[in-house]
């Protein structure tokens, strides 16, 4: 299994229409692409973190999160939507320890 978070935040003011229509359009389109499992989004709460918002969404192996990635609608979502309206963004994507 494979989480893959994304922590970033947006060109939009914090509140805006804009700022909800970008993360209710990404909610519906990512969330929708196959092998996409428990995609969440959530605020950041913390002063000791500069990032705004956190998307979440877990895959059950590598040829899943592969298929997403090559996936059409993640590739236009990015190019559209993710690339003009995202300020910075951090990428982590976590396997489990199994110590």
């Amino acid at each position: 299994m494979i989480q893959h978070t994304v922590v970033f935040t947006l060109v939009h003011e914090p509140g805006s229409p804009a700022e909800t229509a970008f993360l209710r359009t990404a909610r519906d389109e990512l969330a929708a692409v196959p092998g996409v499992r428990d995609f969440t989004v959530h605020r950041q709460v913390s002063v000791k973190s500069p990032g705004t918002w956190q998307f979440s969404m877990v895959f059950a192996d590598r040829a899943a999160y592969d298929a997403y990635d090559a996936h059409p609608a993640h590739r236009a979502f990015v190019a559209d939507r993710w690339a003009p309206e995202v300020a910075e963004f951090h990428e982590y994507d976590f396997v489990a320890w199994d110590g």
